[in-house]
């Protein structure tokens, strides 16, 4: 499986696995097994999806070596802070049922977030995460860590597809030899689903594929097993320069779901409560 390498020598699968929403701990123990199964090694998790101990015996019940798995966790933002977000990942390593935490992330920008960052760089120089990132952050706010800290970010996670491209931060990223990863849910249009049927692939697969070509970190979610096989399939063709193009016309260049730098999503997001 195509591989990335972060920017402190770590290997990141480009295509993975995610859980959010999967809320029924045997549907995503169950899903999390066949992923792993069909060679599917980074897994995405956080906190706040309620279901690290899932991930951890679906982990346990495939067999998957250590060694060969990257899974991602990411505390609650209610978690900011040093002392909380210590707390929160070591709480997270025993639910995931390891020794060490594959990829550690800041899950938003709020808070205190260079609590946050002090603790990760500590976990990470202790040997207690491989490496460590940041999610939804913009630029600035990027930037502004960088510079005021030791360890760089190894990678950023926002969102990103034919509708919100993202290609200023993907640039920027680039420029700070931070890999981009990207979610998405959309998956309905005339000129994508044009392309899949080109290739005689599933249109979510046509989507997996722009992004994995643009050099972006791939989290694919499904509780259906043959989809999930399905999945598999990415790397065995390319859309063409003619595709590609085509389907980055199709940029709104603003977010499909919510604007983090909007007061109303830092109160929503602020607000959640979640009993961990």
């Amino acid at each position: 499986m195509n591989q990335l390498r972060l920017n402190n020598g770590v290997n990141m699968p480009i295509r993975g696995f995610g859980i959010f929403q999967t809320t029924n701990p045997n549907i995503c123990e169950q899903s999390g097994y066949q992923a792993l199964r069909t060679g599917c090694s980074l897994i995405d998790s956080a906190v706040s999806y309620s279901n690290e101990e899932a991930v951890g015996s679906a982990i346990k019940k495939s067999g998957t070596a250590g060694d060969e798995l990257c899974i991602k966790t990411k505390p609650r933002v209610q978690d900011a802070g040093y002392g909380n977000t210590k707390k929160a990942c070591e709480k997270s390593l025993n639910r995931l049922q390891g020794d060490c935490l594959d990829i550690s992330l800041i899950d938003q920008p709020f808070g205190d977030r260079y609590g946050s960052w002090q603790a990760m760089e500590e976990l990470y120089q202790a040997a207690k995460t491989r490496a460590i990132g940041v999610s939804t952050f913009q630029p600035d706010r990027l930037l502004d860590l960088i510079l005021h800290n030791t360890v760089i970010p190894v990678v950023n996670q926002i969102e990103t597809h034919s509708y919100c491209r993202q290609r200023e931060t993907q640039q920027f990223l680039r420029e700070s030899n931070i890999q981009i990863e990207g979610r998405n849910n959309i998956f309905k249009h005339a000129v994508r689903g044009s392309r899949a049927q080109k290739y005689r692939k599933p249109l979510a697969q046509s989507i997996v594929r722009w992004l994995i070509q643009r050099n972006v970190v791939v989290i694919q979610k499904s509780v259906h097993p043959e989809r999930i096989i399905e999945n598999v399939t990415v790397f065995d063709y390319a859309l063409s320069e003619e595709d590609m193009g085509a389907i980055e016309t199709l940029d709104m260049k603003h977010s499909a779901f919510f604007d983090h730098r909007v007061p109303e999503t830092l109160t929503f997001i602020s607000g959640i409560r979640l009993d961990i």
